[in-house]
């Protein structure tokens, strides 16, 4: 099979490398940051010199698993054998990473995307796997690197934040048994359950009464959307990072089948999520008409142009969509 000789070449790859830059798209959520620190800290154990690279920081919530302090500041004029991207869709996605790891011999795109657009030298993009953190895991069986306790607390967590704590239509009786897997080998169930769940800072509470109050439903309630402006963020003291995840709240409305979150990057710039509970709603299809992407029940885009200009342009491609549909 072609999956099976790529990876194998992505292994024989890593293996004739000696520095390796790890890298993920901007605003990392659990999957990247999980995907990264899991692949970095089994080929560190494997003797290779290691870094992870994003953008932007780890998230709070997330910081407990970087107790070996992987991650570093992208640095200009660094030279590696082989940078990998994994859980990132475009080369664009990596934002300011992408000006500093020029100088490799080899790139690698690991990735679970759909509209993941094959922009390294080795490309393994399987859309079939709800998340990169099962396609590291399946590498690491592959290569034979051993799995240890701090790995599987990484590869569970990616697991089971882009699955929705395997509640999503794309979660299948393989992510469990990975899931298992990682379990067996030591992952600390309650430990990441806690922080990654159960310890939300107070200005997300705030941010969440916030969009109860704000949101909106239209299309005979089948969409419900609403607003994140910079402001809002400001009066709830809340993080960027605070921010994900809350379209599920909207989402688990009965009789909502696409929800959308409209968030405020620049004044003429809008940064949207989208979410589809029906399989007949492919979001992203709707994503990518404004040069966006993901999966078909998860989605985002950027727009760039007037708010309110962009509101009404997304809401009535998916009002379009939700016609098809039905």
């Amino acid at each position: 099979m072609k999956s099976t000789r790529t990876v194998q070449k992505i292994i024989d790859t890593i293996r004739e490398s000696r520095t390796i830059c790890i890298v993920g798209h901007v605003r990392p959520d659990g999957d990247c940051i999980g995907s990264q620190l899991g692949l970095a800290l089994a080929l560190k154990a494997d003797g290779k010199e290691v870094t992870c690279w994003n953008e932007h920081p780890v998230p709070d919530k997330l910081s407990f698993l970087d107790s070996h302090k992987m991650f570093a500041l992208p640095q200009p004029k660094r030279s590696f054998d082989c940078v990998i991207a994994t859980d990132c869709a475009s080369f664009e996605r990596l934002g300011a990473v992408r000006d500093c790891i020029g100088d490799r011999k080899v790139f690698i795109n690991i990735d679970h995307h759909a509209s993941n657009t094959r922009y390294a030298d080795i490309n393994w993009v399987s859309s079939k796997e709800p998340s990169s953190g099962e396609l590291i895991y399946r590498l690491l069986k592959a290569g034979r690197w051993p799995i240890t306790r701090a790995i599987a607390d990484c590869l569970f967590t990616a697991v089971s934040t882009d699955t929705g704590s395997f509640q999503y239509q794309s979660t299948t009786p393989a992510t469990f048994q990975v899931a298992s897997h990682l379990v067996e080998k030591g992952a600390d169930l309650g430990r990441i359950s806690q922080e990654v769940y159960q310890s939300y800072p107070l200005g997300r509470v705030q941010l969440l009464r916030h969009i109860y109050n704000k949101f909106r439903l239209t299309h005979d309630k089948q969409t419900g959307y609403f607003w994140l402006k910079k402001r809002d963020f400001v009066r709830t003291g809340a993080q960027r990072d605070d921010a994900e995840g809350l379209i599920d709240h909207i989402r688990a409305i009965q009789g909502v089948v696409v929800a959308c979150v409209f968030e405020e990057a620049e004044p003429e710039l809008t940064r949207i999520s989208l979410r589809s509970k029906s399989d007949d709603v492919d979001v992203n299809a709707i994503a990518g008409q404004f040069g966006g992407g993901g999966h078909r029940a998860a989605a985002g885009a950027r727009i760039v142009g007037k708010p309110m200009a962009a509101q009404r342009r997304v809401l009535n491609a998916i009002k379009k969509a939700l016609k098809s549909a039905s």
